[in-house]
């Protein structure tokens, strides 16, 4: 009888690491694609900056937004990133930008 037990036992674990690795044990329906959308591309007159404008989605970062544009790393240090920023986006901190809120961000690809 203990043998008998421990083989369904067996079959039952490889039947759940099988369904787990095959199918998932996840809902598919809260998956969600995050992209970001670049709307234009400009040269803010004041600073003199390259620019483009995009609206933040969620779980988006200022850096991850530059680097999704760049399709690169960035070729410039955080801290330029963040200075260039806060002189495109006056009074904007770039640790508290809103999702679903519109800035400018700067151009390194020229």
């Amino acid at each position: 009888m203990k043998k008998l037990f421990g083989f369904l036992l067996a079959v039952l674990i490889i039947y759940v690491i099988y369904i787990d690795l095959t199918v998932g044990t996840l809902p598919s329906s809260l998956t969600q694609q995050v992209d970001a959308k670049i709307e234009t591309q400009t040269t803010q007159p004041k600073t003199g900056i390259p620019a483009f404008e995009a609206k933040v989605e969620p779980g988006e970062t200022v850096i991850s937004i530059v680097e999704h544009q760049l399709n690169k790393s960035l070729p410039v240090s955080i801290q330029d990133l963040i200075e260039d920023f806060r002189k495109l986006n006056p009074g904007e901190s770039p640790e508290k930008i809103q999702i679903g809120s519109t800035y400018h961000f700067p151009d390194y690809s020229k």
